[in-house]
């Protein structure tokens, strides 16, 4: 259906002659005449008729009206849905418990006015897909690669200390820190650890730098009955961001225990395509850059690709 009909019908309608709404609407009368015309002619039915005092409704006119002003709302919202800076920003974090997840609740806070679309997807690469076809604004993600494609920005943000959770009765629940080569010998349990990630690349790497492994046969079944198996044994541990957000039973007595000398870190970067126009990227980009943590601080480590 025309649209720009529709819309000069209803504007026909609300006014009570095609001459006022021709000068709403910038027209002539003799145009506001014609798109009527073929607006009737579409429908098969009559929508106006002539009186004395300009056009009134026909009863098809008004049973239409309702309708064809649901159609314009109907257009306003389309039009919103994708228009830079009236649709909600939209943004990829690798998972809603994680460090970047925080970070945008912190921009959410200093900008509550700014809408937020919040999405998980899988990996970098399913991040940097889908900021190349546009269905996404903006990711948190490591970034592995030594060159993104072209269009693909990135700048790390933040680096998140790893720290070892372990249960009651593990060897190093007593401990307050320790050092990655301390390790080795110990089973470290990470199940979610899936080959090609970019955290897979990153606990190889820190890994293969201390002399230690991880163990990542499964299933994985997520952080709960992981966190189970944790409580339980003392013979695993396994690895978690310091600011991951995980609540835990009070009885389970899990133990969060400070890696040092030197400190592993996160690179957690924020990706986006050069040409996304949308108003609010920009205040997103400002707000991390000036809240950010400081990088590569003094006794940290992190792998080779995040420098």
């Amino acid at each position: 259906m025309d649209l720009e009909a529709v819309r000069t019908f209803v504007a026909a309608a609300e006014a009570g002659q095609f001459r006022e709404a021709a000068a709403e609407l910038s027209l002539t009368q003799q145009a506001v005449s014609k798109r009527i015309a073929a607006l009737e002619n579409d429908l098969g039915v009559r929508l106006f008729t002539r009186t004395a005092r300009g056009s009134e409704l026909t009863i098809d006119g008004q049973a239409f009206l309702p309708h064809a002003r649901d159609l314009l709302r109907a257009e306003a919202r389309a039009i919103a849905s994708v228009r830079p800076g009236q649709r909600a920003l939209r943004v990829d974090v690798i998972g809603r418990r994680l460090a970047p997840a925080g970070l945008l609740r912190g921009f959410h806070r200093a900008h509550p006015d700014i809408e937020l679309d919040v999405v998980t997807l899988f990996d970098a690469d399913a991040a940097i897909a889908a900021l190349q076809s546009g269905t996404i604004d903006a990711s948190f993600r490591a970034v592995t690669a030594p060159r993104l494609p072209e269009g693909i920005e990135s700048v790390r943000v933040d680096d998140e200390p790893i720290q070892l959770l372990t249960g009651p009765a593990h060897a190093f629940a007593a401990v307050r820190d320790i050092t990655p080569t301390e390790l080795a010998g110990y089973r470290i349990w990470m199940p979610s650890i899936v080959p090609g990630t970019e955290w897979g690349s990153f606990y190889d790497e820190f890994a293969a730098k201390f002399g230690f492994v991880i163990d990542t046969i499964g299933p994985d079944f997520g952080i709960e009955p992981l966190l189970d198996t944790i409580a339980d044994t003392p013979t695993l541990a396994t690895f978690v961001g310091e600011r991951t957000h995980i609540v835990w039973p009070a009885d389970y007595d899990l133990r969060r225990i400070a890696v040092h000398d030197p400190t592993p870190v996160y690179p957690h970067s924020l990706i986006w395509h050069a040409d996304n126009p949308h108003p609010a990227l920009a205040a997103l980009q400002t707000h991390l850059t000036n809240s950010a943590t400081p990088l590569d601080a003094p006794n940290t480590w992190t792998p080779k690709w995040a420098r």
